[in-house]
């Protein structure tokens, strides 16, 4: 293993191992607790303080029930410390006025405090939980220019981010494939990470996205955590189940170029830049990029790009991701939105990565109607 790698698993470490000790603090201060009580309190959080990252590396390295259970627990664990976290630095925000007013803070004060905000924090999770299952079906209408007329009423379902591995199994991508169906779509896009970059099996997680059919084809490019895993079994499975994959390669489709890079190649600007600019777009052909991170905007549009499909951002998943991403993406965090004469669409994601939450944003497919 590299050393940044590891340099980053151990960083990682300590801050979840600072923010368990930073609650634990809270809870002794803020709530009457026992010394038995404190001392389960402590041995839990330090449990779940490392219990991630090791759920993480056992996912990995093995795939079985008994991993997939504890990656699932300890990824639920996870959306829960983030939100206990803010809970526990509220409980001290809100200490200092009170702790200048006429309020007895050893008494009923702190307890009622730490309750009240430590009840929101779980409600956040309970919602977020059941938010992350709720996939939306959003429609687009986009405009091209010189779009071919047999083009013009025809739909495309873009799907990004569904993260298919110890959460989000066999169930989950049927639950896709039945949408697809049910909006019949002319062709499906699927703008990386369908894979969350577990140790799986791929063909049995995506089995049941092999059998959306469009009368047009099925396109896919590679995100960031295709790369996570084993991309070259993610690959063949999805060749087996006749999904096209684009590695900086191009199809037409009736008249229109579809065109795919992998997360790998979309990070270099030189293999980006010679890949768009071999193609000669600048006259006007219609074309559609899939490229999962809605980044290197400026390459693409002097290529001549008519629209970019992208996904990655998962509009940051859950507060305060949310503002997080929405200052390294801009405004191409999530919608469609204008780079110049280049259109982009970044979606949501229909599923997560790390915990199954999903607060300040929604898991959704897209339903994309051109004119």
């Amino acid at each position: 293993m590299k050393v940044w790698p590891v340099l980053g698993i151990v960083i990682i470490q300590v801050l979840l191992f600072l923010a368990h000790w930073f609650i634990y603090h809270t809870c002794t201060v803020f709530l009457p607790l026992n010394p038995f009580a404190a001392l389960v309190l402590k041995i839990a959080l330090s449990i779940l303080s490392v219990s991630f990252m090791a759920a993480a590396l056992l996912g990995f390295h093995y795939s079985n029930p008994l991993v997939a259970l504890i990656y699932k627990i300890a990824a639920v664990w996870l959306g829960m410390l983030n939100f206990i976290f803010w809970a526990a630095c509220l409980c001290w925000i809100v200490e200092v006025p009170l702790h200048f007013g006429a309020f007895d803070l050893d008494g009923h004060t702190r307890p009622l405090v730490a309750t009240v905000l430590f009840s929101l924090a779980f409600a956040a999770v309970i919602y977020g939980l059941i938010n992350a299952r709720w996939i939306r079906e959003r429609h687009v209408k986009v405009t091209l220019p010189n779009l071919p007329e047999s083009w013009r009423g025809r739909t495309a379902l873009l799907v990004s981010d569904i993260h298919l591995g110890n959460v989000n199994g066999p169930a989950f991508s049927r639950r896709i494939a039945a949408i697809a169906a049910r909006l019949n779509p002319d062709l499906i896009f699927i703008a990386g990470d369908l894979f969350d970059g577990s140790k799986a099996d791929p063909h049995r997680l995506a089995s049941p996205l092999f059998a959306m059919s469009p009368p047009l084809g099925t396109y896919f490019c590679g995100g960031n955590h295709e790369d996570f895993g084993d991309a070259q079994e993610y690959a063949a499975a999805l060749k087996q189940g006749g999904i096209r994959i684009l590695e900086s390669e191009r199809v037409i489709v009736d008249g229109v170029h579809v065109l795919g890079v992998s997360y790998v190649d979309s990070t270099s600007l030189l293999r980006l830049r010679t890949f768009l600019d071999g193609l000669h777009l600048g006259n006007g052909t219609p074309s559609i990029l899939l490229n999962h991170v809605p980044s290197r905007l400026p390459i693409v549009e002097h290529a001549g790009v008519s629209l970019q499909l992208s996904g990655h951002t998962h509009g940051g998943q859950m507060f305060p991701f949310t503002w997080i991403t929405r200052r390294a993406f801009g405004k191409f965090t999530y919608g469609l939105q204008r780079f110049g004469k280049l259109q982009v669409y970044t979606s949501s994601g229909a599923g997560t990565w790390g915990p199954p939450m999903r607060v300040g944003t929604h898991p959704e497919v897209v339903s994309i109607s051109f004119a």
